[in-house]
């Protein structure tokens, strides 16, 4: 075998390359975020449910978001007919936020745990927060 040592040595190398953002995770692993959902204005609901049940809200949030705004901007249609067939107003910032007034706590703890960055405060104005 001719050059055999260069050729492994390369190999190993080109191994160490590939698998380093592997081993260099190891143990590294965050614990998920529990989004708080303790607001006044949930506190108040006799009936604690979002528009949609938590499964669907937290895989499908992001679908039914962008729905609501092409209905809403595109169509001019602002009622959304849930899964139980409760109407509601397609507003991100008088419906969603309403409830979840605590955006640090519940928007952005999923989201930085994510690494995601959605474009929602581009348009809209972010929820007052107390301090």
């Amino acid at each position: 075998m001719y050059n055999g040592g260069k050729i492994l040595l390369g190999l190993f190398i080109f191994l160490a390359v590939v698998t380093f953002p592997f081993y260099n995770n190891v143990g590294k692993a965050n614990v998920a975020p529990k989004p708080s959902i303790d607001t006044p204005a949930i506190q108040k609901l006799a009936d604690k449910k979002c528009i949609e049940s938590t499964a669907f809200m937290k895989a499908e949030h992001m679908q039914l978001l962008n729905q609501w705004r092409d209905s809403a901007v595109r169509d001019n249609s602002r009622v959304y007919v849930a899964s139980d067939g409760k109407k509601y107003i397609i507003s991100l910032q008088n419906t969603c936020m309403k409830c979840h007034s605590n955006k640090k706590e519940f928007c952005d703890s999923c989201h930085n745990y994510a690494g995601v960055n959605p474009y929602c405060w581009d348009c809209h104005l972010a929820p007052k927060e107390g301090k």
